[in-house]
């Protein structure tokens, strides 16, 4: 009977999370080194049809909210406050 109670708390945790995925990417115009640094290397190793390689971020964040809506939103205000430089950088945000 213990062990219900004890992992009730943990369901209703669970159905109020809401999990984002955010990808950072370089805008196009922006020359990515480390991208090309990789390509390069690749191609050395023999990877000849490789065409192009950009070096990127990716969080998952995991919010307690019951809205969707405004939990994208504050996913949003992270990206263009913090997590994004948005002079060079592009981003994405999906729920999943």
């Amino acid at each position: 009977m213990k062990l219900i109670s004890e992992k009730q708390p943990l369901l209703i945790l669970r159905k109020n999370k809401l999990k984002f995925s955010v990808t950072i990417t370089l805008k196009k115009d922006v020359l990515d080194p480390q991208g090309k640094v990789v390509q390069n290397t690749l191609q050395n190793l023999g990877m000849d049809n490789l065409k192009n390689i950009r070096q990127g971020k990716y969080f998952e964040i995991d919010l307690d909210d019951n809205d969707q809506n405004e939990a994208k939103k504050k996913v949003d205000d992270m990206c263009k406050k913090l997590l994004a430089n948005l002079i060079i950088e592009d981003y994405k945000v999906e729920k999943i």
